[in-house]
Protein backbone atom coordinates (compact mmCIF):
# COMPACT_ATOMS: atom_id res chain seq x y z
CA UNK A 1 0.00 0.00 0.00
CA UNK A 2 1.69 3.16 -1.19
CA UNK A 3 1.98 6.60 0.29
CA UNK A 4 -0.35 9.43 -0.62
CA UNK A 5 0.91 12.88 -1.52
CA UNK A 6 2.40 15.18 1.14
CA UNK A 7 -0.14 17.50 2.68
CA UNK A 8 -0.06 21.29 3.13
CA UNK A 9 3.23 23.13 2.66
CA UNK A 10 5.51 20.19 3.38
CA UNK A 11 8.27 19.93 0.78
CA UNK A 12 10.38 16.79 0.66
CA UNK A 13 11.56 13.91 -1.48
CA UNK A 14 9.28 11.01 -2.28
CA UNK A 15 11.58 8.80 -0.20
CA UNK A 16 11.14 10.99 2.88
CA UNK A 17 7.37 11.03 2.46
CA UNK A 18 7.32 7.23 2.22
CA UNK A 19 9.48 7.04 5.36
CA UNK A 20 7.00 9.33 7.11
CA UNK A 21 4.09 7.12 6.09
CA UNK A 22 5.94 4.01 7.26
CA UNK A 23 6.76 5.56 10.64
CA UNK A 24 3.23 6.84 11.15
CA UNK A 25 1.98 3.34 10.35
CA UNK A 26 4.46 1.90 12.86
CA UNK A 27 3.00 4.10 15.60
CA UNK A 28 -0.51 2.91 14.71
CA UNK A 29 0.68 -0.71 14.83
CA UNK A 30 2.22 -0.13 18.26
CA UNK A 31 -1.12 1.31 19.38
CA UNK A 32 -2.88 -1.78 17.99
CA UNK A 33 -0.60 -4.05 20.06
CA UNK A 34 -1.04 -1.90 23.17
CA UNK A 35 2.65 -0.93 23.30
CA UNK A 36 1.87 2.56 24.54
CA UNK A 37 2.72 4.59 27.64
CA UNK A 38 0.63 7.72 27.06
CA UNK A 39 3.26 10.05 25.51
CA UNK A 40 6.38 8.48 26.98
CA UNK A 41 7.81 6.12 24.35
CA UNK A 42 8.96 6.74 20.81
CA UNK A 43 9.88 5.21 17.46
CA UNK A 44 12.03 6.78 14.75
CA UNK A 45 13.37 6.32 11.24
CA UNK A 46 16.44 7.79 9.60
CA UNK A 47 15.57 10.03 6.66
CA UNK A 48 16.58 8.31 3.38
CA UNK A 49 19.54 10.06 1.78
CA UNK A 50 20.09 12.22 4.88
CA UNK A 51 22.06 10.03 7.31
CA UNK A 52 22.36 12.75 9.96
CA UNK A 53 18.62 13.35 10.25
CA UNK A 54 15.70 11.30 11.54
CA UNK A 55 11.94 11.45 12.06
CA UNK A 56 10.24 11.09 15.43
CA UNK A 57 6.82 11.76 16.90
CA UNK A 58 5.51 15.16 17.89
CA UNK A 59 5.58 14.78 21.67
CA UNK A 60 2.03 16.01 22.33
CA UNK A 61 0.32 13.35 20.18
CA UNK A 62 -0.95 9.93 21.23
CA UNK A 63 0.15 7.06 19.01
CA UNK A 64 -3.25 6.81 17.34
CA UNK A 65 -3.14 10.52 16.45
CA UNK A 66 0.22 10.51 14.68
CA UNK A 67 0.25 11.11 10.93
CA UNK A 68 2.98 11.31 8.30
CA UNK A 69 2.90 15.11 8.23
CA UNK A 70 2.85 15.56 12.02
CA UNK A 71 6.21 13.84 12.55
CA UNK A 72 9.18 15.96 13.60
CA UNK A 73 12.36 15.99 11.51
CA UNK A 74 15.58 16.66 13.41
CA UNK A 75 19.30 16.19 13.19
CA UNK A 76 21.46 14.09 15.50
CA UNK A 77 22.29 17.13 17.65
CA UNK A 78 18.64 17.85 18.39
CA UNK A 79 17.96 20.69 15.96
CA UNK A 80 14.42 20.57 14.55
CA UNK A 81 14.27 20.98 10.77
CA UNK A 82 11.25 22.51 9.07
CA UNK A 83 7.96 22.06 10.91
CA UNK A 84 8.53 22.96 14.56
CA UNK A 85 7.18 21.00 17.48
CA UNK A 86 8.00 19.46 20.83
CA UNK A 87 10.04 16.28 21.07
CA UNK A 88 10.91 13.98 23.94
CA UNK A 89 14.43 14.90 25.11
CA UNK A 90 15.07 11.39 26.41
CA UNK A 91 14.01 10.20 22.97
CA UNK A 92 16.65 12.38 21.36
CA UNK A 93 19.25 10.81 23.67
CA UNK A 94 18.21 7.28 22.75
CA UNK A 95 17.68 7.65 19.02
CA UNK A 96 20.61 9.93 18.27
CA UNK A 97 22.86 7.68 20.36
CA UNK A 98 21.91 4.67 18.27
CA UNK A 99 22.12 6.42 14.90
CA UNK A 100 25.53 7.90 15.70
CA UNK A 101 26.93 4.53 16.77
CA UNK A 102 25.22 2.37 14.13
CA UNK A 103 25.28 3.86 10.60
CA UNK A 104 23.69 0.62 9.35
CA UNK A 105 20.54 1.22 11.42
CA UNK A 106 17.58 3.07 9.89
CA UNK A 107 14.84 2.41 12.45
CA UNK A 108 14.69 2.40 16.26
CA UNK A 109 11.80 1.31 18.49
CA UNK A 110 11.48 1.88 22.23
CA UNK A 111 8.73 0.53 24.52
CA UNK A 112 7.73 0.58 28.19
CA UNK A 113 5.34 -2.38 28.24
CA UNK A 114 4.64 -4.23 31.47
CA UNK A 115 6.40 -7.33 30.19
CA UNK A 116 9.46 -5.50 28.89
CA UNK A 117 9.79 -3.10 31.81
CA UNK A 118 9.08 -5.94 34.23
CA UNK A 119 11.80 -8.18 32.90
CA UNK A 120 14.19 -5.23 32.70
CA UNK A 121 14.32 -5.30 36.50
CA UNK A 122 16.14 -8.65 36.43
CA UNK A 123 19.78 -8.74 35.35
CA UNK A 124 20.27 -11.21 32.47
CA UNK A 125 16.61 -12.07 32.93
CA UNK A 126 15.79 -13.46 29.49
CA UNK A 127 16.58 -17.16 29.15
CA UNK A 128 16.38 -19.48 26.08
CA UNK A 129 13.25 -21.21 27.34
CA UNK A 130 10.71 -20.34 24.63
CA UNK A 131 10.61 -20.51 20.87
CA UNK A 132 10.00 -16.76 20.85
CA UNK A 133 13.14 -16.10 22.87
CA UNK A 134 15.25 -18.31 20.62
CA UNK A 135 14.36 -16.21 17.58
CA UNK A 136 16.05 -13.11 19.00
CA UNK A 137 18.25 -14.55 21.76
CA UNK A 138 21.55 -14.13 19.90
CA UNK A 139 20.84 -10.42 19.39
CA UNK A 140 19.96 -9.59 23.01
CA UNK A 141 22.20 -7.25 25.00
CA UNK A 142 21.66 -5.42 28.30
CA UNK A 143 22.19 -1.74 29.00
CA UNK A 144 22.71 -0.26 32.45
CA UNK A 145 20.29 2.44 33.54
CA UNK A 146 21.82 5.88 33.10
CA UNK A 147 20.87 9.51 33.61
CA UNK A 148 18.15 10.27 31.02
CA UNK A 149 18.74 13.05 28.49
CA UNK A 150 22.46 13.26 29.29
CA UNK A 151 25.40 13.21 26.89
CA UNK A 152 26.93 10.38 28.92
CA UNK A 153 23.82 8.23 28.48
CA UNK A 154 23.75 8.94 24.75
CA UNK A 155 27.32 7.74 24.39
CA UNK A 156 26.85 4.74 26.70
CA UNK A 157 23.82 3.57 24.75
CA UNK A 158 25.81 3.84 21.55
CA UNK A 159 28.37 1.45 23.03
CA UNK A 160 25.73 -1.04 24.19
CA UNK A 161 23.88 -1.21 20.88
CA UNK A 162 27.03 -1.97 18.88
CA UNK A 163 26.82 -5.64 19.92
CA UNK A 164 23.10 -6.32 19.65
CA UNK A 165 19.86 -5.27 17.97
CA UNK A 166 17.54 -6.24 20.85
CA UNK A 167 18.46 -4.16 23.87
CA UNK A 168 16.96 -4.69 27.32
CA UNK A 169 17.33 -1.34 29.05
CA UNK A 170 17.72 -2.35 32.69
CA UNK A 171 15.13 -0.81 35.04
CA UNK A 172 13.51 0.80 32.01
CA UNK A 173 12.16 -1.11 28.99
CA UNK A 174 13.03 -2.46 25.56
CA UNK A 175 14.79 -1.21 22.44
CA UNK A 176 15.10 -2.76 19.00
CA UNK A 177 16.92 -1.52 15.93
CA UNK A 178 17.35 -2.55 12.34
CA UNK A 179 18.05 -1.62 8.76
CA UNK A 180 14.34 -1.56 7.91
CA UNK A 181 11.05 -0.74 9.63
CA UNK A 182 9.64 -4.27 9.10
CA UNK A 183 12.81 -5.87 10.46
CA UNK A 184 12.87 -3.64 13.53
CA UNK A 185 9.20 -4.38 14.22
CA UNK A 186 9.80 -8.11 13.81
CA UNK A 187 12.50 -7.96 16.48
CA UNK A 188 10.31 -5.98 18.87
CA UNK A 189 7.37 -8.33 18.45
CA UNK A 190 9.44 -11.38 19.31
CA UNK A 191 11.30 -9.60 22.14
CA UNK A 192 8.00 -8.51 23.69
CA UNK A 193 6.61 -12.03 23.38
CA UNK A 194 9.77 -13.54 24.86
CA UNK A 195 9.56 -11.20 27.86
CA UNK A 196 5.90 -12.04 28.43
CA UNK A 197 6.61 -15.77 28.40
CA UNK A 198 9.66 -15.39 30.62
CA UNK A 199 7.60 -13.59 33.24
CA UNK A 200 4.88 -16.25 33.05
CA UNK A 201 7.51 -18.97 33.53
CA UNK A 202 8.77 -17.21 36.65
CA UNK A 203 5.31 -17.48 38.26
CA UNK A 204 4.77 -21.22 37.75
CA UNK A 205 6.65 -22.53 40.78
CA UNK A 206 8.58 -25.04 38.68
CA UNK A 207 11.93 -24.69 36.88
CA UNK A 208 11.49 -24.18 33.14
CA UNK A 209 12.55 -26.68 30.52
CA UNK A 210 15.87 -25.45 29.12
CA UNK A 211 16.48 -25.79 25.39
CA UNK A 212 19.64 -27.68 24.51
CA UNK A 213 22.60 -25.37 23.72
CA UNK A 214 23.12 -26.98 20.32
CA UNK A 215 19.52 -26.17 19.39
CA UNK A 216 19.88 -22.59 20.64
CA UNK A 217 22.98 -22.19 18.48
CA UNK A 218 21.34 -23.79 15.46
CA UNK A 219 18.32 -21.50 15.58
CA UNK A 220 20.59 -18.49 16.01
CA UNK A 221 22.47 -19.39 12.83
CA UNK A 222 19.21 -19.87 10.93
CA UNK A 223 17.89 -16.53 12.15
CA UNK A 224 21.09 -14.75 11.17
CA UNK A 225 20.52 -15.92 7.60
CA UNK A 226 16.86 -14.91 7.72
CA UNK A 227 17.65 -11.41 9.01
CA UNK A 228 20.20 -10.86 6.25
CA UNK A 229 17.45 -11.09 3.62
CA UNK A 230 15.79 -7.85 2.44
CA UNK A 231 12.30 -9.26 3.07
CA UNK A 232 12.87 -9.95 6.78
CA UNK A 233 9.65 -9.03 8.55
CA UNK A 234 7.98 -7.75 5.37
CA UNK A 235 5.08 -10.24 5.20
CA UNK A 236 4.01 -9.53 8.77
CA UNK A 237 4.42 -5.81 8.10
CA UNK A 238 2.09 -5.94 5.09
CA UNK A 239 -0.47 -7.94 7.08
CA UNK A 240 -0.39 -5.38 9.88
CA UNK A 241 -0.78 -2.51 7.41
CA UNK A 242 -3.95 -4.20 6.18
CA UNK A 243 -5.15 -4.52 9.76
CA UNK A 244 -4.70 -0.85 10.64
CA UNK A 245 -6.20 0.20 7.29
CA UNK A 246 -9.26 -1.89 8.13
CA UNK A 247 -9.58 0.08 11.36
CA UNK A 248 -9.84 3.29 9.36
CA UNK A 249 -6.76 5.01 10.71
CA UNK A 250 -5.81 7.94 8.40
CA UNK A 251 -2.07 8.10 8.98
CA UNK A 252 -0.95 8.84 5.39
CA UNK A 253 -1.84 12.53 5.62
Amino acid sequence: MGATEPQGSLAMTDAEWQARCDLAALYRICDYFGWTDILATHMSVRVPGEPNTFLINHYEEMFDEITASSLIKMDLEGNVIGRQGRFNTAGLTIHSGVYKARPDVNCVMHTHTRAGAGLSMIRNGLRPISQDALIIYDEVVYHEYGLPSSKEECEALGVSCKTGNCVILLNHGLLTLGETVPGTLARMYMLERACELELIARTLGEPPVMVEPAVVEGIAKAMQKARAKPDYGVYNWKALLRKIDQRGTPYRV
